[in-house]
């Protein structure tokens, strides 16, 4: 056999694209490639659909995100470009984080957007009205069960 049948696929290769593509490149071999291969669209056979597009979508999901990237790529330089595609480097890793849904995102530290930080003021602002009406509530009826009792 040859070496390149012996070598796994990258994440590049999945996509169809170069190692040096850019974030718009990669997100328009996504887009192509998931026409392709979605379930629901293919006339490859259900299986193979789902297992093409699951590996499509975690090619998608480490390549689109420029720190699970640059990890992945360093990861393939050290293992000489044959390496498996999957972003973590154990099998206990992949196991532990199988329960993501398989796009293959391992935890990844981000800031808040603003949409986030909208979302969270207002859910402080509804505690603190939820607060003050039940302490306004509890005075108003601790009155009038006091005016009961004299």
């Amino acid at each position: 056999m040859s070496q390149s049948s012996t070598r796994k696929l990258t994440y590049y290769d999945v996509l169809g694209i170069q190692p040096s593509a850019s974030g718009v490149q990669v997100r328009q071999a996504y887009r192509e490639k998931s026409k392709l291969y979605h379930p629901d669209t293919t006339q490859l056979p259900l299986s193979l659909a789902r297992e093409k597009f699951e590996a499509l979508n975690q090619a998608y999901a480490v390549l689109n995100s420029p720190i699970l990237r640059q990890q992945y790529d360093l990861r393939q330089e050290r293992l000489g470009g044959n390496a498996e595609t999957t972003p973590s480097g154990t099998k206990a890793q992949d196991k532990k984080d199988s329960w993501r849904g398989g796009l293959g995102v391992q935890g990844v530290e981000r800031p808040l957007s603003a949409g986030e930080i909208f979302a969270l003021f207002i859910l402080g602002l509804a505690f603190l009205g939820c607060l003050v009406l039940a302490i306004v509530v509890g005075i108003s009826r601790g009155e009038l069960m006091l005016q009961a009792w004299s």
